[in-house]
């Protein structure tokens, strides 16, 4: 699948069939993210695949009860490494580089899955303390996003985006 394709076609899923994603495509989506660029090749991510139905039960309770997460086939938990990026960024590393760095390895993750034929959503929506505490991560390990992944049993509709006029501005704001 071209990659122009997969940027413009790939939506966010919610409703997943009854079907089984193999451990070789999650090795593949997690290959995929972490090929993603990050600040002095830190790498920064740690990635943490649940299938078992309580875990996924309690993460769908923390993320506000989106129930679709416990729904889906397997969820993959994104989380930012902060104590790696403290040691070559300090602060910064802590409060920006590492969320960048993930947000770019989840992208990643989520094209893979579309081209793959696999559906995803981007959950940012939760309770981090109960997220945490589900599994169980150590202090320094930040879960920043919640990624259901199975075969979609939906097909949403694109959404309107705004045009290049209202976002480019030339030299200065």
């Amino acid at each position: 699948m071209d990659v122009f394709e997969a940027i413009k076609n790939r939506r966010s899923i919610r409703v997943f069939e009854a079907k089984k994603v193999s451990d070789e495509q999650v090795e593949m989506l997690i290959d995929a993210a972490r090929h993603a660029p990050s600040a002095g090749n830190i790498q920064p991510w740690e990635f943490v695949i649940v299938r078992d139905p309580q875990i996924k039960q309690q993460l769908s309770a923390a993320a506000l009860n989106q129930a679709f997460i416990e729904e889906a086939p397997v969820v993959i938990v994104v989380c930012a490494n902060e104590a790696r990026s403290n040691q070559g960024y300090g602060s910064r590393g802590v409060n920006l580089y590492c969320i960048q760095d993930t947000a770019a390895a989840i992208q990643n993750m989520l094209l893979a899955a579309h081209a793959m034929r696999l559906g995803t959503c981007w959950v940012g929506a939760f309770r981090e303390d109960m997220a945490r505490k589900t599994l169980k991560t150590p202090n320094h390990v930040r879960p920043v996003a919640i990624v259901p992944v199975g075969y979609p049993s939906e097909k949403p509709t694109s959404r309107r985006r705004r045009e290049i006029s209202e976002i480019v501005h030339q030299e200065t704001f």
